[in-house]
């Protein structure tokens, strides 16, 4: 396959000037397209309406897990694998990395194993379980569960596979902004979830680099609002806790490299809350046909906030669909009562 990577220096690139090559992303568009097909661009008619412009909805909910984590977990285990020693992989997730994981180590025939909160999702916990991963419970929340991984990956042979850091998964996600601009050349805002930031980051650098004056606005759940108050302040700013629905973007502890990357990459942050986020799952089920969860919605929701932005061409990545049947029944419960 060609991605011997040590001549490149790819991870200079963090430290440097924090935007991806295109050639590295174009890397990881060349492996993803041996395993995915591009994920639908569909036009939302009720969002069009409310927006004044045309609205469009990157469905990365149809990936085979269920959610865009999938792309960065097979492209930086192919690419570590490439290089060799990988005895297992290991991650820890709040679900829909670890499932990603998961299905990759599946796909490369690489044992796995995911180290989950307690509390985890249990959809997304079944998925993992199903791929065939070991599955370790740690702790109430998902910096329980690193610490734990962390020390777990000390153990020779063992790569952990962190999707905040590792160099290789936003030229991943990157490939989405890729595939937005070859189906909607006219694209001028993109509206992003932002959990541990790999996504919007590949996005956002991929997206700058095609089209510098398109917008990229990224979306926080307020109760997990680490990476706004970060990016607002221009430095690392924690949070105690993480208080939301949306375990995807469940974040208390920012990466200050992913910081920087943000701060210089990203034009605008939202924060929605959780009954916002509610909203927008009922709303894609009942006028799009779309199924989300709480993270997936939650660019829909920030959309749905302020609706005329301004822009003629605007597209809401849908990152996961991977709802717990009590969080879809509160959804559409509050819709009746409403």
């Amino acid at each position: 396959m060609g991605l011997m990577i040590g001549s490149k220096s790819i991870e200079k690139e963090r430290a440097g000037n924090m935007r991806l090559s295109m050639e590295h992303i174009q890397r990881a568009a060349k492996i993803l397209g041996q395993h995915f097909a591009p994920t639908r661009l569909m036009e939302a008619p009720s969002l069009t309406r409310l927006s004044g412009g045309r609205v469009y909805l990157k469905l990365e909910s149809e990936q085979p897990t269920g959610a865009f984590k999938v792309r960065g977990a097979v492209y930086a285990l192919s690419a570590r694998v490439e290089r060799g020693g990988v005895a297992e992989v290991v991650a820890s997730s709040t679900g829909n990395h670890g499932a990603a994981v998961a299905y990759a180590a599946k796909l490369l025939h690489i044992p796995a194993r995911i180290f989950l909160p307690r509390a985890a999702n249990p959809v997304k916990r079944a998925k993992i379980a199903e791929l065939g991963a070991k599955i370790v419970e740690q702790g109430e929340d998902y910096s329980a569960a690193f610490q734990a991984v962390l020390a777990y990956s000390k153990r020779e042979g063992v790569y952990l596979l962190n999707d905040a850091t590792d160099e290789d998964v936003p030229a991943a996600t990157a490939t989405i902004a890729c595939e937005i601009f070859e189906q909607a050349p006219e694209t001028e805002e993109i509206y992003v979830p932002m959990g541990d930031t790999a996504l919007i980051r590949g996005i956002a650098s991929a997206a700058k680099q095609r089209r510098p004056k398109v917008r990229i606005v990224g979306v926080q759940a307020a109760g997990a609002p680490s990476y706004y108050r970060s990016w607002k302040k221009r430095e690392v700013v924690t949070t105690d806790t993480c208080n939301t629905i949306a375990d995807g973007l469940a974040t208390r502890i920012p990466d200050a490299a992913n910081v920087r990357e943000i701060v210089e990459l990203v034009d605008d942050v939202r924060l929605v809350s959780d009954p916002e986020m509610l909203g927008a799952i009922r709303h894609l089920l009942q006028q799009e046909n779309v199924i989300a969860e709480p993270a997936g919605a939650a660019t829909t929701a920030a959309l749905l906030q302020k609706p005329d932005s301004g822009a003629h061409h605007i597209v809401v990545i849908v990152s996961g669909a991977n709802i717990s049947e009590d969080v879809l029944r509160q959804a559409t419960r509050e819709g009746q009562a409403g």
